[in-house]
């Protein structure tokens, strides 16, 4: 989706300070970075309306206005673009734009596959983009799924030999740097042609099928020579899980291994991207090494947390040489404060985020400690994207809530039942059948057996699982304490339902959803996912949804006092220089939090979408933990068994 959701930034490298080319000097590709998808979005609408319409006004039309020859445009396909395309539909909507002098090529194809195959690419370019706007039939050229295989390479060079020119090419990038289906390994003279696609590839696209089995092992792809002929290339790339592709495609080497570094050497490129995405380059992840910087209280703590990495200190053993040494001595002279100074205020500042009283200590002074102490207690919301996040991400940190005292509500806003399988649905109603509550087994199995890979499930199957994982939650809210018949909220947000990996636009309907909610509780705490590398998108468009609900109730009394933290949960972690609030948690408080997750039976030992990691979610969520406490321990700070880190929002 068209994500407004980002990240908070505190300080920074100061805008207009020195030129652009010095402050994106490590930038082998020029890179415009944007502080959402949204914006970025917008950014290359803009540079495609302006782009048509310079051309039009440049090319001779006829009396019917029809120039002679189109403006060429080329497209990718897959996630990236979606926002895009709506974008595009938009402006033509209100007239801003009109494609009826436009061409487009499309850069790529599942094979084999029918064009009206909902799960093809050129089924979702028309029923995104193509065909709710005014361009010519004979206009479009897209890659043809179903090329006999005796006549396919022919045919391939045909279409090559079609895209004649391209007047400005719209790429994105797969997060092992493909450009289309370019695998790795692929040449920079490659031309249009049929690849066989990797593991990593169909891996990624097997959501849409029903399954690896059922993806596609080959595929249509214009090549890298062919994308070169265009006379300006975009590249766009959203979201947290590019930020390392793009860390490499654009500051990297070039590589085979990497085929969009090879757009390196091309001319007329530019990279857009979000900050999500741009973090890891290094005007966004160690900007004090390009140029001068705003230096925040938070923004000293993220330079000194990274210089002790470099040189593998702890924070008070850092020295004056080690700040000179290593492209810091511009906080020094900013600052005007001593190494030593700057050290003993940095520790303090990350000493005082931890914390063993997330809802905040009754009666002491809180001038330095993460949460206030009234009121108390606090009535607490944890909206959980999928039924087993809260307990992953966040699990020593919910109970400790709920043991010290405060309402604590859980909000599911998902069912999560795509990821049950089949089998784990004939156990639990094997077991109904066994416990006396009806025989329904041969029903069920039925309704499997007559499903169609690729399409969404049957209602009444989906409607088991998500009682399935809505059980689960309920047991495992009482691990932590929790009143799971009162205090437990199963929102099924309607985005989601659409009994397939790929899910619907976020509407008014799951905001009010939301904004209800809200309104009951009237919470003191909000807990947040930001976890944004979720691989399915389902933590970005819950972000998106509470955040819309708390547009709507923005001016509630209520909120005034409200605050909002950020967790993240099972795919990554937060960096110690944003961390707002740490929350140690005890070995015993670790079993706790471990029994929590094992009740979500359905989803261990064997996980549905695990994304690369193989790890089940117990032990990520374990690692991951420990490990945030090791890198405090590193700094300076006490030994802790593991801890649970936040950000503050609001």
């Amino acid at each position: 989706m068209e994500g407004k959701y980002s990240l908070p930034k505190d300080g920074g490298l100061i805008a207009g300070a020195v030129p652009r080319d010095i402050i994106h000097r490590f930038e082998k590709i020029p890179t415009s970075i944007f502080r959402n998808e949204r914006e970025g979005v917008c950014y290359v609408a803009d540079k495609i309306v302006k782009s048509i319409q310079s051309y039009e006004q440049s090319s001779f039309v006829d009396e019917a206005g029809t120039v002679a020859e189109p403006f060429v445009l080329g497209l990718t396909t897959g996630g990236t673009p979606i926002g895009l395309y709506r974008e595009l539909v938009n402006r033509y909507n209100k007239g801003e734009v009109s494609f009826s002098n436009v061409a487009v090529f499309s850069i790529d194809e599942f094979y084999p596959v029918e064009s009206k195959d909902c799960h093809s690419r050129n089924y979702r370019i028309h029923s995104e983009f193509l065909d709710l706007v005014d361009i010519k039939p004979e206009n479009v050229h897209l890659p043809d799924g179903t090329t006999p295989m005796d006549k396919v390479s022919a045919y391939c060079e045909e279409f090559d030999n079609s895209i004649r020119k391209i007047d400005l090419m719209i790429l994105g990038v797969g997060e092992q740097g493909q450009i289309g289906f370019n695998e790795p390994g692929s040449y920079a003279k490659s031309r249009t042609r049929l690849v066989q696609l990797s593991y990593n590839s169909r891996k990624v696209q097997s959501g849409i099928f029903g399954g690896l089995r059922n993806t596609p092992t080959m595929a249509i792809t214009v090549g890298l020579k062919t994308v070169s002929r265009a006379k300006e290339i975009v590249l766009m790339a959203w979201g947290e899980h590019k930020a390392d592709v793009v860390k490499r495609m654009v500051e990297g080497e070039i590589s085979d291994m990497l085929p969009a570094s090879h757009l390196q050497a091309f001319s007329g490129v530019e990279v857009v991207t979000d900050e999500d995405a741009a973090q890891k380059l290094t005007c966004e992840q160690t900007p004090w090494l390009v140029g001068p910087c705003e230096w925040t209280k938070k923004f000293i703590r993220k330079a000194v947390v990274w210089l002790c990495g470099v040189v593998e200190k702890p924070i008070l053993k850092l020295t004056y040489d080690d700040y000179i040494e290593n492209s810091l001595g511009d906080l020094l002279e900013k600052t005007g404060c001593t190494y030593d100074k700057i050290n003993i205020d940095v520790f303090n500042d990350l000493q005082h985020t931890i914390t063993g009283w997330p809802g905040g200590k009754p009666g002491v002074d809180d001038s330095t400690r993460p949460a206030p102490s009234t009121p108390f207690p606090k009535r607490v919301v944890i909206f959980s994207p999928h039924p087993d996040d809260d307990v992953i991400s966040m699990g020593g940190t919910f109970h400790r809530l709920v043991q010290q005292g405060h309402d604590v509500h859980v909000a599911y806003e998902t069912s999560g039942n795509v990821a049950v399988y089949d089998d784990v649905v004939l156990q639990n109603i094997d077991t109904a059948k066994e416990l006396g509550f009806g025989d329904r087994f041969d029903e069920i199995v039925e309704i499997i057996a007559n499903k169609r890979a690729g399409e969404p499930e049957p209602r009444a199957l989906l409607d088991l699982k998500g009682a399935i994982r809505r059980a689960e939650a309920r047991a495992a809210c009482r691990t932590l304490g929790l009143n799971d018949r009162t205090n437990a909220h199963f929102l099924n947000l309607p985005f989601y339902e659409t009994g397939g990996i790929k899910k619907g636009e976020l509407s008014d309907a799951d905001t009010q959803i939301i904004v209800k909610l809200l309104r009951e509780v009237k919470p003191h705490q909000i807990y947040l996912a930001g976890d944004l590398s979720d691989p399915h998108g389902t933590h970005r468009v819950c972000a998106e949804a509470v955040l819309a609900a708390l547009e709507v109730v923005e001016g509630d009394e209520w909120l005034k006092d409200c605050h909002i933290w950020l967790y993240r949960g099972a795919w990554q972690e937060w960096d110690l220089g944003m961390v707002d609030m740490a929350v140690p948690i005890s070995p015993t408080e670790m079993i706790t939090k471990r029994h929590a997750i094992y009740r979500h039976l359905s989803q261990k030992d064997i996980v549905p979408f695990a994304g690369d990691d193989k790890r089940e979610f117990w032990q990520r969520a374990e690692d991951r933990t420990q490990n945030t406490a090791n890198m405090y321990n590193k700094l300076g700070m006490a030994e802790y068994q593991a801890i649970e880190v936040f950000v503050k929002m609001r």
